[in-house]
């Protein structure tokens, strides 16, 4: 399975809204290739979630794994460290009033961190990657991945949405 290149802010497909997944390409083997290659791509780049907008396919599809590489993950996490979740045509059809500010990064700006305000608790519908209805209620950091991946299918980058200047994190060491 290849790692695929993560494009840049400077490609236009990062800006453009995605286009729903058919329900005819869940049973196709390169939707299924799609899909493994980038849970790969993810893993490779040390993250915890990729929209296929991101590596130049304008499909409404991600990938999220939050980390379960420490104790401190399996603590944080409990039974979702590690857990890889994979939703097509994802849609959030709920949302906390109560919102939460926090550093995120991305995967198409590496090494830029922003202070962002997200909904503390979402409910995402959609589909797995088999076409399987898929709904989930996300809190605290797995909700904010979740808004931060779907905001990629609609055109939005973390950065739309910043409370303070990005913070360039290879500076601040």
């Amino acid at each position: 399975m290849p790692i695929l290149e993560i494009i840049q802010p400077d490609n236009p497909l990062l800006r453009k809204k995605a286009f729903r997944v058919p329900d005819s390409s869940f049973n196709d083997a390169k939707f299924q290739q799609l899909v493994d290659d980038m849970i790969e791509t993810m893993d490779s780049a040390n993250g915890v979630g990729l929209a296929a907008p991101q590596i130049a396919q304008s499909l409404r599809l991600i990938v999220v794994r939050l980390p379960d590489t420490s104790e401190e993950d399996r603590e944080e996490y409990g039974e979702l460290a590690g857990q890889l979740f994979v939703v097509a045509n994802p849609k959030i059809i709920k949302q906390s009033r109560e919102m939460v500010e926090g550093v995120e990064g991305c995967l198409s700006m590496p090494g830029l961190l922003g202070e962002v305000d997200r909904y503390e608790m979402v409910v995402v519908t959609g589909q797995d990657r088999h076409g399987k209805d898929f709904r989930i209620k996300a809190k605290d950091w797995l909700a904010r991945v979740f808004q931060h991946e779907i905001d990629h299918l609609n055109g939005i980058l973390y950065i739309d949405h910043l409370q303070k200047e990005v913070i360039d994190a290879k500076k601040k060491k």
